[in-house]
C-alpha cells in the first residue's frame, strides 16, 4: 500500500509540473525509475505506458479549458509518433548498461534547457500569435518524438519551448495542443516499445497503476491552473531538479563519492541563487501576465 500510494504522489507531481509548464513529466518519472535501479528501456517504457492515460486525460482537460487547437494536433502529433517509435525500437534493443548513460544524458540536458529557457529566455512570456505551419511543426515534432522514447521524456521541453521561443499563440494554447499532441506519441512509443520489453510491462503493474491514478487525478486541475501559476520560478525548480539527480546517475560510478556531493551541493546553490534572481526580477512581469490572461478569457465566457 504505501508503495502505490508513493507512486500516485510521484504521479501527482509530475502531471502538475507537466500540465502547467508543457513538460516534465517524462523526464522527472523515468528519472525517478533510473535512479531506483530500472534499466533505462524498461524505465522509458513504463512512463510511456503511464503516459497514454494521463495524456489522453490531458488533452481532453485542456480542450474543455479552451486550450486547443485540434487542427494543429494531427501537424505536431502524427510526426512525433513516428519519431516515437523509431526511437523506443532502437532503445528496446540496446544493451541495458549501455541505454542507462545515453537516456541519463539526453535527461540532464534536457534538465538544463528547461532551467536556462525559464530563467534566462522569457519561458512564461506572453507574445503576438504568429502561427506556424505543417512545414515547421513536423519535423518539430519528429524530432521531439525521437528524443522523447530515447530519452524518457523530452517531448515537452523541444516542443514547448520552441513554439513559446517563436512566439507561438498564447502560452496556454502551445502547452494544450502541445499536451493533446502526446496522446499520438504516448501510443507510437509503447508500440515500439512492446515487442523486445513485454514482460516488463507486466512486472511493473504496480507503479504503471499508481503512476496513472496519480496523472489522472491531477490533469484537470493542471489544465485549470496552467496560466495562473508562476512558470518562470516553477521551470528554475524543475530544470535544477532533473539537472542534479541525472548527475547523480551519471557520475556515481566514475567520481568518488565526496567529489560527487561536492558538485551537487555547488550545483544547488548556483540553482538557489538564479531562483532567488527571477524571484526578484519577476514579480511585476507575472502580475501583468495574469491581468492579459483575464482579459483574454473574458470575451468567451461571455460568448
Amino acid at each position: 500500500m504505501e508503495k502505490i500510494l508513493l507512486f500516485v504522489l510521484i504521479g501527482l507531481g509530475a502531471q502538475l509540473v507537466d500540465g502547467t509548464l508543457g513538460m516534465a513529466f517524462g523526464v522527472t518519472a523515468t528519472t525517478l525509475f533510473i535512479l531506483s535501479g530500472t534499466g533505462a528501456a524498461t524505465a522509458s517504457a513504463v512512463v510511456h505506458v503511464v503516459e497514454v492515460g494521463t495524456t489522453f486525460v490531458s488533452g481532453i482537460s485542456h480542450w474543455r479549458f479552451g486550450n486547443v487547437d485540434w487542427g494543429r494536433v494531427l501537424w505536431l502529433g502524427v510526426p512525433g509518433a513516428v519519431g516515437a517509435f523509431v526511437g523506443a525500437t532502437f532503445l528496446s534493443n540496446l544493451d541495458g548498461d549501455a541505454a542507462t548513460p545515453v537516456t541519463s544524458s539526453i535527461l540532464l540536458g534536457l534538465g538544463l534547457w528547461v532551467l536556462v529557457r525559464f530563467a534566462f529566455l522569457g519561458g512564461g512570456r506572453v507574445t503576438a500569435a504568429k502561427k506556424w505551419g505543417v512545414r515547421k511543426l513536423a519535423p518539430l515534432g519528429l524530432v521531439g518524438g525521437l528524443l522523447d522514447s530515447t530519452g524518457g521524456g523530452g517531448w515537452g521541453p523541444v516542443t514547448t519551448s520552441t513554439l513559446m521561443s517563436a512566439g507561438e499563440e498564447q502560452p496556454r494554447k502551445i502547452i494544450g495542443t502541445v499536451s493533446a499532441a502526446e496522446f499520438l506519441v504516448a501510443v507510437a512509443a509503447v508500440l515500439g516499445f512492446l515487442p523486445m520489453l513485454r514482460d516488463e510491462f507486466a512486472a511493473h503493474t504496480l507503479p504503471i497503476v499508481g503512476l496513472l491514478a496519480g496523472g489522472i487525478v491531477a490533469a484537470p486541475l493542471a489544465a485549470f491552473l496552467v496560466g495562473r501559476i508562476n512558470p518562470r520560478l516553477l521551470g528554475i525548480v524543475i530544470g535544477g531538479v532533473l539537472v542534479s539527480l541525472n548527475l547523480r546517475t551519471l557520475l556515481s560510478d566514475v567520481v568518488p563519492g565526496g567529489v560527487l556531493a561536492a558538485v551537487i551541493v555547488a550545483w544547488v546553490v548556483l540553482v538557489a541563487a538564479i531562483l532567488g534572481w527571477a524571484v526578484r526580477h519577476d514579480e511585476l512581469p507575472w502580475r501583468r501576465r495574469r491581468v492579459e490572461l483575464a482579459e483574454e478569457r473574458e470575451p468567451a465566457r461571455v460568448a
